[in-house]
């Protein structure tokens, strides 16, 4: 292929690479160096940044310095902080795809300012400088808002919320939250814990607590009971659920909430919710 695109001029080049996607133009660049100029040119990489990046880059927490869109969509592909920093953005490298994460201090969480309740801290894994940390409390709400004008379109998105579980950490596991992604009428629930599964403790607890197990679970809707799976910066996220983005502009509310179980409980540290792609693999 590369021999072939030798033969044309470099506009008439640099617009068939337009037409294929960010990681086609990095392969070309490596297969052919006398193409490079065409692949990595600004009317190529212009049509892999999303049609509003210059929205986006007003919305920045800094100002982001580049001297060519292919320069810009890779500072993009890391999450940089915008609307005041309680919100961060992505681009997925490979896909172009548009990617959010909404801060603890972006959602609604019910009593976060109370101080008996729960409190606001810093951990240096964090991309924001606050996370929330629950003390004690015996009902959790959490909903987290986004409009899909502010995704990509014709995408299937899932929305990831991102935990810690510090060692003190207790009643968490007591009663399955109920977790759920509404977009206009359809709302889509399910159940999750917020810790992640240990075999001997659940051994050990079903010995002893299994009838009160049994009883709490009727009490929240059926669900596959979704544990938290670690993330690649050392987080770990539980998966709320997931919507498609057509191209109506419509607000998507993603909510975890554990409001009958009537336990206290503690130790849990939120830093948001992402809301990304899904992947071949993940649908």
């Amino acid at each position: 292929m590369a021999t072939r695109l030798n033969m044309l001029p470099e506009d008439c080049v640099s617009t068939i690479v337009s037409l294929t996607s960010a990681a086609d133009a990095c392969r070309l660049m490596l297969a052919s160096s006398s193409l490079q100029s065409a692949a990595e040119s600004d009317m190529v990489w212009s049509r892999f940044l999303p049609f509003d990046h210059s929205a986006i880059l007003s919305r920045t927490h800094s100002q982001i310095n580049f001297s060519s869109k292919k320069e810009l969509y890779f500072k993009l592909c890391d999450s940089v902080l915008i609307d005041g920093g309680i919100r961060s953005f992505s681009l997925n490298k490979i896909s172009g795809k548009k990617c959010f994460v909404l801060s603890a201090r972006a959602l609604s969480i019910s009593f976060s300012n109370e101080p008996n309740h729960w409190t606001w801290t810093t951990r240096s894994s964090s991309r924001f400088s606050e996370v929330i940390e629950l003390k004690s409390i015996s009902n959790i709400e959490i909903e987290g808002r986004i409009n899909t004008q502010d995704l990509s379109p014709n995408t299937t998105y899932g929305a990831y919320l991102i935990i810690h579980v510090s060692d003190r950490a207790f009643g968490l596991d007591s009663i399955a939250s109920e977790i759920s992604v509404s977009k206009d009428e359809c709302l889509v629930s399910n159940t999750a814990y917020l810790c992640p599964l240990d075999e001997r403790k659940k051994q050990f607890e079903s010995l002893l607590f299994l009838n009160r197990r049994r009883m709490m679970e009727k009490l929240v809707v059926e669900g596959e009971g979704r544990r938290p799976n670690k993330r690649e910066d050392g987080w770990m996220e539980i998966e709320l659920g997931e919507f498609f983005v057509g191209e109506k502009s419509e607000e998507v509310k993603m909510n975890l909430m554990e409001v009958k179980g009537h336990q206290l409980k503690g130790g849990l540290i939120i830093e948001g919710i992402e809301v990304r792609p899904k992947s071949c693999l993940d649908l």
